[in-house]
């Protein structure tokens, strides 16, 4: 089978099991996006939309946001990973945005990298859901999945290089959808912990069953 056979079906199956997908984070506004996505690093989207059903009740965008203190805010975020760390980190975001950018989510990676706690990834995942574009997110799903079903090669061992290795593949218009497609896979068929091979759709051209089978 070729690489581009490979991909082919991994799509296609994927995008048949899963259709059109946004990312499963509640927000309402590229702001209210970007606050949750910082918040759902190292912890589950559950967790997050608990968190910021209160959150965004009392600071919907930037301009609110940014008249809170960090204590403040520590005390909505507080059951999540990292609290102390995130909570400046959301601070930050406010007044910067308010500063910089009239209370606006600039739709730029330049621009959005620059905001405080604000990496590539989440930066790929607000352009692609708040803005429409064909951005690909690497988290830990999408880049374990990715090389275990042999879309990337082992040397790609970075987020950056799986997500380089991607884009040459995935057809233009399919790339911000297989962010989903790969994230959902990995979080509820090939887990980290006990994948679930013998029910998985792609076993018969997973690289990593392949080689359990042949051992």
């Amino acid at each position: 089978m070729t690489l581009k056979e490979r991909y082919a079906i991994v799509l296609s199956r994927l995008g048949a099991q899963f259709g059109l997908l946004d990312t499963e984070l509640n927000y309402g506004t590229p702001f209210q996006l970007l606050i949750a996505t910082v918040l759902s690093a190292q912890c589950t989207d559950k967790r997050v939309n608990i968190v910021t059903q209160r959150l965004f009740a009392d600071y919907p965008d930037a301009q609110t946001m940014a008249l809170a203190d960090v204590e403040t805010l520590f005390e909505y975020i507080k059951s999540v990973s990292y609290p102390n760390s995130k909570a400046k980190y959301l601070s930050g975001i406010a007044r910067a945005l308010v500063k910089e950018h009239r209370g606006e989510v600039p739709e730029t990676m330049d621009e959005l990298v620059k905001l405080p706690g604000v990496g590539r990834k989440t930066a790929n995942v607000v352009l692609a859901f708040a803005f429409g574009q064909q951005t690909l997110a690497v988290d830990t799903h999408v880049f374990r999945v990715s090389h275990r079903l042999g879309l990337v090669s082992q040397r790609c061992t970075t987020p950056l290089a799986v997500e380089k290795a991607l884009l040459r593949h995935i057809p233009a218009d399919q790339v911000a959808p297989s962010h989903s497609w790969l994230l959902l896979h990995g979080r509820y068929t090939c887990t980290a912990q006990r994948p679930k091979c013998a029910k998985c759709q792609l076993a018969d051209v997973c690289k990593q069953q392949s080689k359990q089978q042949t051992a």
